[in-house]
């Protein structure tokens, strides 16, 4: 009997393997050649007497009503022009990561075939750690100032931020942002709406970003994700024996969703675990909603409600 049922999960892995190659065969067939501008080459290369010319050519990066000395200081401060020199010796050459948005539009266009080939438009912002990476449709804007690399001596930040300021986090940042304007907002402000809604963009990197591994899809550190799997039955446990899933408490979501150093069990774990368990709970429960419910696309997971997920996930951690 035991013979049986390893033959027979042999023969279901070795049939999934055979599905992804299909899938991943069909994505390289799809004609996609991302086009990259230098903003920020072009903005602290440009004389002053010039910048109106740039302002004509990207008028969406100055607001209205911005008197023009913002920009003739920031061309000709000393510290920005600093940031700009470190900006050019890590990413003088740009091909490389072109390359890596080629593959990741490849995949957005297998699943969302009607998803516009963007521009990526490069700047350097205002080390605004929200704004990283953003989607808006027809454009991608990569805020280089934010992928130095961890050790960069420019980041005055908590470890737990800086350690996804690395180039390798571009594509899950851009994914995470082309995810939530997909993701409809969830109407109810319970902890497990909340869970399976950052499942549902950590999902999509499963798909959208097959090579890269869970702890570059999540912004964790390999050690974490080890924690999040040795622990992820006592958690489960933790929500369930505390009624926390179906809680609308706002506390809940500073204490396992946003980043922060670690999630706040008010245990002795803390210290140990990471911030946002709640999101990484939550994609266990979407993989394992998608892992039951093999027919539903990504356009589709996307749309539906956060209770149906959950139920229909039968999501059971091993001990």
């Amino acid at each position: 009997m035991k013979i049986y049922r390893f033959i027979v999960v042999l023969s279901l892995f070795f049939l999934s393997c055979d599905q992804k190659n299909k899938v991943e065969k069909e994505v390289e067939e799809i004609p996609v050649d991302i086009k990259v501008e230098r903003f920020d080459k072009v903005f602290f290369e440009t004389k002053p007497e010039d910048l109106a010319k740039v302002k004509r050519q990207y008028p969406f990066f100055f607001p209205a009503g911005n008197d023009d000395n913002i920009w003739l200081k920031k061309m000709q401060d000393p510290l920005w022009k600093e940031v700009y020199a470190e900006v050019q010796k890590k990413y003088a050459n740009f091909e490389p990561v072109r390359l890596e948005f080629n593959k990741l539009f490849q995949h957005v266009k297998y699943y969302f075939p009607k998803t516009k080939t963007p521009k990526v438009i490069t700047v350097i912002g205002e080390m605004d750690y929200n704004a990283k990476a953003i989607y808006a449709d027809s454009l991608v804007i990569v805020a280089l100032e934010l992928y130095l690399g961890k050790e960069h001596k420019f980041y005055q930040f908590p470890n737990y931020l800086k350690q996804n300021f690395e180039e390798k986090q571009i594509m899950p940042d851009v994914v995470s942002s082309f995810a939530y304007r997909n993701i409809p907002a969830f109407q109810d402000k319970n902890l497990i709406s909340q869970m399976i809604f950052e499942g549902k963009q950590l999902y999509a990197k499963d798909l959208l970003l097959p090579e890269y591994t869970d702890d570059e899809k999540m912004g964790y550190t390999p050690e974490q994700i080890k924690w999040c799997q040795e622990n992820e039955a006592y958690m489960w446990r933790f929500f369930i024996e505390n009624e926390m899933l179906y809680s609308d408490d706002p506390k809940l979501t500073t204490r396992f969703i946003v980043p922060a150093p670690f999630s706040k069990f008010y245990l002795e774990i803390d210290n140990d675990s990471p911030g946002r368990i709640g999101a990484w709970l939550g994609w266990q429960m979407v993989r394992s909603y998608m892992k039951n419910n093999s027919s539903v696309t990504l356009p589709e997971l996307l749309k539906i409600n956060a209770k149906e997920i959950f139920e229909k996930s039968k999501y059971k951690p091993k001990k």
